[in-house]
Order: structure tokens, then C-alpha cells, then sequence
């Protein structure tokens, strides 16, 4: 078994550039909030705010979904999808317990 750093399959390239694009946009959410921007009372309170979120919490989610896809069905053994799954995972666990366990 060979393990590469880059991924091989379209697969492993989509879950891959699916947490880096969630890295885009949680930089860009913490951009508009230092530049100011507030949350309220609601997730949808401030949609400048919740739409970087939702999106980082989107791709998050997909990531793992066709990292594990690609890891299953196209063997794929890539470092960055191990990392891209391992990343998605903690994702889904975090958006789960906010929806499950509210506070």
C-alpha cells in the first residue's frame, strides 16, 4: 500500500479542495468580525455573518463526505484526504452537537 501526500482521484481532489475552500471561508467570518460585524439573537440574525458560516459549515461537511467516499470507492490513500476527512469529521461532530444539544 502507497501512501502520497497530493490525491490521485477526483475524489480525493474535491474533498481536499472542499476544506480548503472551508478554510476561506472561516478566515473570511473572522475577517468581518473583527472588522466590527455582531452577531444577535438568531443564527440568521446578521447574514453577512451567516452566510461565510453556513458555507464553511457546508464544505466542512461535503469534504468528509467525498473523502471517505473516495477513500472507500476509489481507494484512495492521500495524506491531505486523511486530514481533509479527520477535519470534516470534527465539522460534522460540532454542527451535530449544535443541533442536537442546544444551549
Amino acid at each position: 500500500m502507497r501512501i502520497d501526500v497530493l490525491p490521485k482521484t477526483s475524489l480525493g481532489k474535491w474533498s481536499v479542495g472542499l476544506i480548503a475552500a472551508f478554510i476561506l471561508f472561516l478566515v473570511l467570518f473572522i475577517i468581518l468580525v473583527v472588522s466590527g460585524q455582531r452577531g444577535g439573537e438568531t443564527f440568521f440574525s446578521n447574514l453577512l455573518l451567516t452566510v461565510p458560516m453556513f458555507l464553511a459549515g457546508t464544505c466542512g461537511v461535503a469534504a468528509f463526505v467525498t473523502g471517505l467516499i473516495g477513500i472507500i470507492k476509489s481507494k484512495e490513500r492521500s495524506i491531505l484526504v486523511f486530514l481533509a476527512i479527520f477535519i470534516g469529521f470534527d465539522i460534522l461532530v460540532f454542527c451535530l452537537g449544535e443541533f442536537l444539544v442546544p444551549h
